[in-house]
């Protein structure tokens, strides 16, 4: 049974989540600790009655009601202070997070426990997104001042596309251990790697 942390279900993380219902012999566990605005509807993979519940605890139960599936929700910042700990037997790791301060904590926990770690990363102005595995991934400071956030449902279709790329990149693992990287682009998507 191969034990999926999602770090961040906001945008990237809750439509990726949506795909991974039908992965084989995986446990999937939830790290968020946000709440559900009303401005989360337009872009997140939540409904009305999730709102003010945290999100990683509103994906759980909506994935429990929809699809009979269980998942284990942790309402928790990730930092360095705990990474290890939320990563404790898991077989992959998944960033998600919209700021380089949680990817870089997630990534140096990993690191040093030897766990997977696939990343899923949109640009600001919403023209392209990337999957790509860790020892190919640098973050950038995407959370500078004046970046664009997934709010509004401006960006809805890459966020569709980039969160079933990055779910299909998941199968792969989960599948044969394949480590394929994307480019998503408003004209295509390529494999990389």
């Amino acid at each position: 049974m191969l034990r999926i942390v999602i770090c961040g279900v906001g945008a990237l993380g809750s439509t990726c989540v949506q795909f991974l219902r039908a992965v084989p012999d995986t446990e999937l566990r939830l790290v968020d600790f946000d709440r559900v605005e009303s401005k989360n509807l337009s872009a997140q993979w939540f409904v009305k009655a999730s709102l003010g519940k945290n999100k990683a605890e509103a994906i759980k139960l909506q994935l429990a009601s929809f699809y009979g599936l269980k998942a284990e929700a942790i309402g928790q910042r990730l930092g360095p202070h705990n990474a290890k700990e939320l990563l404790a037997g898991c077989g992959l790791a998944v960033d998600c997070f919209d700021n380089a301060d949680s990817r870089l904590a997630l990534a140096e926990a990993a690191r040093a426990a030897g766990v997977p770690l696939v990343h899923a990363a949109l640009a600001a102005d919403g023209t392209f997104g990337l999957v790509r595995w860790d020892d190919r991934f640098v973050p950038d400071r995407e959370d500078a001042e004046g970046a664009a956030t997934c709010e509004g449902g401006e960006h809805l279709p890459m966020i569709g596309v980039l969160g079933s790329v990055l779910a299909r990149a998941i199968q792969d693992f989960a599948k044969n251990s394949a480590r394929h990287d994307y480019m998503v682009s408003l004209s295509a998507v390529t494999r990389t790697c």
